[in-house]
């Protein structure tokens, strides 16, 4: 197959500005930005500004009968470090001496051995229950206990201006919600209006927009779609696609789009979601310019289809073990340090793997029953497949095979990046560096070169996805995310459900709601701590708490609805053959049908295996 048989469907980008559609997010941002600032949201800035010296103040007094100003260093960073606590709601003695020097670089916190081992050696001397004690008086007087009324001229002007911030934050939610609904201007320049409004609004510095356009996750989504050019360039997509549907007998749509599930949503558990994105999308993009070509008909639909259904199965499995995404780690971690529980890895698997058994049939289904393509059977386009697939010969050619090594190396780095490879070199790549590397690799390789990437790399995808992460950051550093968690609990109170299964609901929602607006990592980062703290004081000491990190990881990869919510929704969407509306049409209905299922698992399974040593709830 010739790339002149490749017949490219006009995409958002060739359209200019609706200048009636963009009123719609326009006006709503601008009536968020002229009313007053909630309370609600001033609340949210007096705690995020003025919490954390407070809470260092209250800790100064109370174990060293001194001022934050007059304490020595080792006393300085122990009250740090018992703030930092207070902000994970991790109030455990046993949780805070398991703190190291890595835990405190993390935190932003200057230590050395001597002074960390002092601090340990005086914290040991506290009775726990009188040291918990302490620090949920801190957690008091953050959340609750501080008011506005209670500070000073000079500290009200600066938590107004945080809730003005929060508002800003809200505010830019909307605009970018609305203007994917209404497609109103291309979406990578939603992209940059979102790195313009945070600037305006002070939100964020012109440096911090900078490195943050160009963060890690930019790279990797850059160096994602550079590997899929090379794969189409040397036919490893044709490869693949024969691997995967050459022995189908009933090559129906309906068959191939539940293969695609299969192979892909148990694939997430190990591996990177980004990654199996990248490389599945030319085989999407193979099966329909193939169809395209022995048809002579364009089926819009069935591009839609299959773009669509390697999307929903990145977005899968990926929680159900902890090698699947950082999110996984995150709410183990926070799980030990607020409760002291330990979630191994084969816990994990056992607990959540069984969930592939509910969302892969029922995710089928909804993507079948959605999308109604006039081409129902891919035999002529699996058939011209094959036949390109012989034209390059029997054997793989030497071009492929370095492909698929460079791709193999890199995922090999992915997986090892944070242990072995650190371990090795002492250097911290981050995937996104490494995923360039090896773009580079295959040009140095001969494999491809740099017009390649200049003309098939969705170059509009990379920056819309950079204003992706810059929203997440907004929504983090604001207070943003948590003032829309909490509204969501006030909401959910008068409906009672506050404990048992209801709790869980609560934040599985909470959850799943957050992340289609922000990355997973961010969403578990920021919503984690609530939820968990929810079921801690509603349920201590139960398998609550375990259910409900395990329902949070899970809820956090539900990003079924935005092409900003997860790197495969943007990767798949830089094919070119998808809307943003197009997400909406299964994303809404497999939002409620995966947490539906979720709750049945958490309702029926998780509760008849309980979790060893904690109690029913």
């Amino acid at each position: 197959m010739t790339d002149k048989t490749i017949k490219k469907k006009p995409t958002g980008y060739d359209r200019f500005i609706n200048w009636k559609l963009f009123f719609i997010p326009l006006g709503a941002f601008f009536l968020l930005t002229i009313i007053p600032t909630p309370k609600s949201m001033v609340d949210v800035g007096v705690e995020y500004t003025m919490g954390p010296r407070y809470v260092r103040d209250f800790f100064a007094q109370e174990l060293f009968d001194k001022k934050t100003g007059d304490l020595s260093q080792w006393q300085l960073q122990m009250v740090r470090m018992m703030e930092a606590s207070v902000d994970k709601s991790a109030f455990s003695q046993n949780s805070f001496l398991k703190r190291n020097e890595r835990w405190c670089e993390q935190n932003g916190i200057s230590s050395t051995k001597e002074h960390l081992a002092r601090v340990m050696a005086f914290a040991k001397e506290i009775p726990s229950d009188a040291f918990f004690q302490l620090m949920k008086q801190g957690f008091d007087l953050r959340v609750d206990k501080l008011a506005l009324n209670n500070l000073q001229e000079s500290e009200k002007t600066k938590a107004k201006e945080a809730g003005f911030k929060v508002k800003m934050a809200v505010g830019i939610v909307v605009f970018v919600v609305l203007c994917f609904i209404t497609e109103a201007i291309p979406l990578p320049m939603v992209a940059f209006c979102i790195g313009i409004i945070a600037l305006i609004s002070g939100i964020i510095s012109r440096e911090a927009i900078a490195s943050l356009y160009w963060s890690d996750a930019t790279w990797f989504i850059m160096g994602s779609l550079m590997f899929a050019t090379a794969f189409i360039k040397t036919g490893v997509d044709k490869r693949i696609a024969m691997m995967m549907f050459g022995r189908l007998k009933n090559p129906d749509i309906k068959w191939v789009t539940l293969i695609i599930i299969v192979i892909i949503a148990p694939l997430t558990m190990f591996m990177s979601d980004h990654a199996l994105a990248a490389m599945f999308l030319p085989v999407g993009i193979l099966l329909y310019t193939a169809s395209t070509a022995s048809t002579s008909n364009d089926d819009p639909e069935l591009a839609k289809m299959l773009m669509i259904t390697i999307a929903m199965a990145c977005n899968l499995g990926g929680s159900l073990a902890p090698s699947g995404a950082a999110r996984n780690i995150i709410m183990m971690n926070y799980a030990e340090d607020m409760f002291g529980i330990q979630m191994g890895f084969g816990q994990w698997l056992i607990y959540c793997v069984p969930y592939l058994i509910f969302v892969i049939p029922v995710t089928w289904f909804v993507i079948n029953k959605r999308f109604n393509p006039s081409v129902r059977n891919l035999g002529n386009a699996l058939a011209l497949v094959k036949h390109e697939t012989t034209k390059l010969g029997g054997k793989w050619s030497r071009q492929q095979i370095i492909s698929i090594i460079i791709f193999l190396a890199m995922l090999f780095c992915w997986i090892t990046e944070n242990n072995l490879l650190l371990k090795l070199t002492g250097i911290r790549f981050g995937i996104g560096v490494l995923a360039v590397m090896g773009a580079i690799a295959y040009i140095f390789a001969g494999v491809v070169n740099w017009r390649d990437y200049q003309t098939k790399v969705d170059w509009g995808v990379v920056w819309l996805y950079a204003g992706a992460i810059i929203f997440g950051r907004v929504l983090v550093e604001t207070g943003g995310a948590y003032w829309i968690a909490r509204s969501l609990l006030d909401v959910t109170e008068p409906l009672g459900i506050t404990d048992g299964l209801g709790l869980m609901l609560t934040g599985n929602v909470i959850t799943g709601l957050l992340t289609q607006i922000m990355a997973d990592g961010p969403a578990c980062a920021a919503v984690g701590p609530v939820t968990l703290a929810m079921a801690g004081i509603v349920h201590p000491g139960t398998h609550m708490i375990p259910f409900m990190a395990m329902g949070t990881a899970i809820a956090s990869s539900f990003a079924y609805c935005l092409v900003i919510g997860t790197p495969p929704n943007a990767i798949v969407y830089a094919g070119g053959y998808l809307d943003s509306k197009d997400f909406l049409r299964v994303g809404v209905i497999l939002w409620v049908t995966n947490m539906l299922g979720l709750m049945l698992m958490a309702s029926t399974y998780w509760l008849w295996l309980g979790w060893p040593g904690l109690n029913p709830f």
